[in-house]
């Protein structure tokens, strides 16, 4: 399935106009595919089962694994996947852990390097590029994130509250979600009034968002059944201008 150029201009103009785009992953596959190919994307999936704990949230009890990875990208060139570095936000725009260098397990190079991966970022290079013309080099971060919730403690993917992240562009593309309600993304503007809302509930399921413009949380997601694992898998994508 190819999304015709219409129906990609179409969601552009809305993010243009409203900050954000919630995107179901039917119409997010045809995009996908104008950059390159998702051949991989069971192994692709399948590592999310290969994450490593957050140890930064370990104090506080809430249950988080990811992997981190940066890229460098001209709007035309090559994404270039960075040497290993810390993840680091100012205290304005994460409260909770602003202001500090958070080192993560890095992303498997198997995956930086796979099909889908490079599919996702090629996507985001060209249509991010699209919406800022005058940036002429991106810097990439990307994180996969396991969110688990158990009978006893609620799964937090956004700990830090609705915030921003302190970059240009965001995506939050949905890997799987497994045995969990809620999880709705919410987005707000800067007095805090709610703008609009959505669940991603399908693979490839994605939120895009004008970071500068908006901000953005999730709820809690809980065990459907208490009795069984349960966990929401995303990709965090995000796009800051290179200076």
């Amino acid at each position: 399935m190819t999304a015709p150029p219409s129906d990609h201009e179409e969601f552009a103009r809305s993010i243009r106009a409203s900050g954000f785009r919630f995107v179901a992953g039917t119409d997010m596959r045809g995009h996908l595919l104008q950059h390159g190919a998702l051949e991989d994307w069971d192994a692709f999936a399948a590592s999310w089962n290969d994450l490593a704990p957050d140890a930064y949230l370990a104090q506080v009890g809430r249950h988080r694994r990811r992997r981190h990875a940066v890229f460098r990208a001209g709007r035309d060139g090559a994404i270039e996947r960075q040497p290993h570095q810390p993840h680091y936000q100012a205290l304005t725009y994460n409260a909770l852990q602003g202001d500090i260098e958070r080192w993560f397990e890095p992303v498997r190079e198997h995956i930086a390097d796979g099909a889908s991966l490079r599919t996702v970022l090629g996507f985001c290079r060209d249509f991010f590029s699209t919406l800022a013309p005058q940036t002429a080099t991106w810097h990439i971060e990307l994180h996969q994130f396991r969110i688990e919730a158990g009978p006893d403690n609620e799964g937090q993917p956004t700990p830090e509250g609705v915030h921003r992240d302190g970059v240009d562009y965001v995506l939050v593309l949905l890997i799987d979600r497994h045995n969990i309600v809620s999880g709705t993304t919410t987005i707000h503007d800067r007095d805090g009034s709610l703008l609009g809302s959505f669940t991603l509930t399908a693979p490839l399921d994605a939120a895009l968002v004008d970071d500068a413009r908006v901000f953005h949380g999730v709820t809690a997601v809980t065990p459907q059944d208490a009795t069984s694992e349960a966990h929401r898998d995303v990709l965090v994508v995000t796009f800051r201008a290179q200076t």
